[in-house]
C-alpha cells in the first residue's frame, strides 16, 4: 500500500480547491471575503448548523431565508413566540431542534449580552448545541482550530485513509484523522472546504476520483475501495407503531387542534387530537375522540418514518356545529390556521380530509 503524503502537505491543497470551487451558501462568508476580512455572523453559522442536522442543504435554504428574514439576529429570536418560531419550524422535522433553538437564544442574549462566545468549551454548555455543533461554529464563526465531523467528513477521512472499521465504531479514528488535517491556519475555510469535498466530489456513490483535488494522496482510490467507504454497520429493522388523529371541522370551517406536550416527538407543535402510536396492529389504537360526533374513518392511511420507526395512521373526521365543545385541544378558525404549520405527518392527515 501507498503511503500518504505528511499531513501538513493536504490542508493547502484542498484550501486551494476551495478557493476556486466553494459552494455558495447563504450563511457562508466566501473565501475571497474571508480573506479581505470580512467575518461570518455567529447567529447565521449556529442557526444553519442546528438547521442542517439530519437535513439536506437543499432542503434548509428556504428555511434559513425564511427565519433570518423574520428573525435577522439572536436577539430577535430570543423574543420570539414559541408558537411563531415552531409554526415556520415545521416540515423541517426533527422538531427538539426548534425547541432548543428557542433555549439557546435566550440563554445568549440572558447570559452572554447577545453574543455567542467565541470559546469552544462554552458553547458546549449552551442548549442543544452538541460536540459537532460547538466544532463547527469555532472553526467556522470564530476561526478556531476545531475540526469538524459530519458525515461528509467522516466519508472523506474514511476514503482518504482507507479506513474499513465500520461506523459507528470508527468514529474515534475518524475523528483523530480529522483533527490531525486540521490546520492552524484558516481553519474555518478548511473545515467547510472537506464538508464541500464530501459534498460535492467524494459523495457516496459515484465519487467525482478524477477531479478530486486528494485524488493523488487519497489510499482507497489507489486501492480501488472508495466507493465501498465508509462501512457500516448494519441496521436493524425499524419497527411500525400505528394510531389514530381525529380532524374535527366546525360549520365555520374551524379545525379542532391541541398544541402537544413540549417532551417527545413533535413537542411543542401543532396537531391533531389522536390516540398513543403503539407497535401493535390489531386491533388499531383508537384513544379517546377529543367529542362526541358522527367520526367516519378516511379511506387511505397516513404513513409516515421518523428516525426510528415507521407510522401508520387511521384518520377519523368529523363535522360538527357550532356548539360542539372539546374535551382537549381548541378550535382554530380557518384565517388563523395553514396547513403549512404542521409537521409533516399531521400536514399529511390534512390532506386526506381534501
Amino acid at each position: 500500500m501507498r503511503e500518504i503524503p505528511p499531513v501538513s502537505d493536504l490542508p493547502p491543497i484542498l484550501l486551494d480547491w476551495y478557493d476556486s470551487h466553494a459552494r455558495a451558501l447563504p450563511w457562508r462568508v466566501p473565501p475571497a471575503a474571508r480573506k479581505a476580512g470580512v467575518r461570518p455572523d455567529p447567529y447565521r453559522i449556529w442557526l444553519s448548523e442546528v438547521m442542517l442536522q439530519q437535513t439536506t442543504v437543499a432542503t434548509v435554504k428556504d428555511y434559513f431565508a425564511r427565519f433570518t428574514a423574520r428573525w435577522p439576529d439572536v436577539a430577535a429570536l430570543a423574543a420570539a413566540e414559541d408558537a411563531d418560531v415552531m409554526a415556520e419550524w415545521a416540515g423541517l422535522g426533527y422538531y427538539a431542534r426548534a425547541r432548543n433553538l428557542l433555549k439557546c437564544a435566550r440563554v445568549v442574549v440572558a447570559e452572554h449580552g447577545g453574543t455567542f462566545p467565541a470559546d469552544h468549551d462554552a458553547l458546549l454548555k449552551l442548549p442543544g448545541i452538541g460536540p459537532y455543533t460547538a466544532a463547527a461554529i469555532s472553526s467556522i464563526a470564530f476561526d478556531l482550530p476545531h475540526a469538524v465531523l459530519d458525515g461528509n467528513v467522516e466519508r472523506v477521512m474514511a476514503r482518504v485513509y482507507d479506513i474499513h472499521t465500520p461506523l459507528p465504531a470508527a468514529k474515534p479514528e475518524l475523528m483523530g484523522r480529522a483533527a490531525a488535517l486540521t490546520p492552524q491556519g484558516r481553519p474555518g475555510d478548511y473545515a467547510q472546504a472537506v464538508m464541500d469535498l464530501g459534498a460535492t466530489i467524494c459523495t457516496p456513490k459515484s465519487p467525482a476520483c478524477g477531479i478530486c483535488p486528494w485524488r493523488a494522496p487519497c489510499l482507497a482510490r489507489a486501492e480501488g475501495t472508495a466507493v465501498g467507504l465508509p462501512k457500516k454497520t448494519p441496521k436493524k429493522p425499524k419497527p411500525i407503531r400505528h394510531g389514530t388523529v381525529y380532524l374535527a371541522q366546525r360549520a365555520d370551517g374551524a379545525w379542532l387542534l391541541e398544541t402537544r406536550p413540549d417532551k417527545g416527538l413533535l413537542g411543542g407543535m401543532l396537531g391533531w387530537p389522536g390516540s398513543d402510536w403503539v407497535d401493535t396492529a390489531e386491533p388499531r389504537p383508537e384513544g379517546t375522540p377529543p367529542l362526541v360526533a358522527g367520526w367516519q374513518p378516511l379511506p387511505g392511511e397516513v404513513r409516515h418514518t421518523f428516525t426510528h420507526f415507521h407510522l401508520m395512521l387511521t384518520v377519523q373526521h368529523a363535522r360538527v356545529g357550532h356548539a360542539a365543545t372539546p374535551e382537549t385541544g381548541e378550535f382554530i378558525g380557518q384565517n388563523q390556521f395553514s396547513p403549512g404549520d404542521l409537521p409533516t405527518v399531521m400536514r399529511k392527515a390534512f390532506d386526506l380530509t381534501r
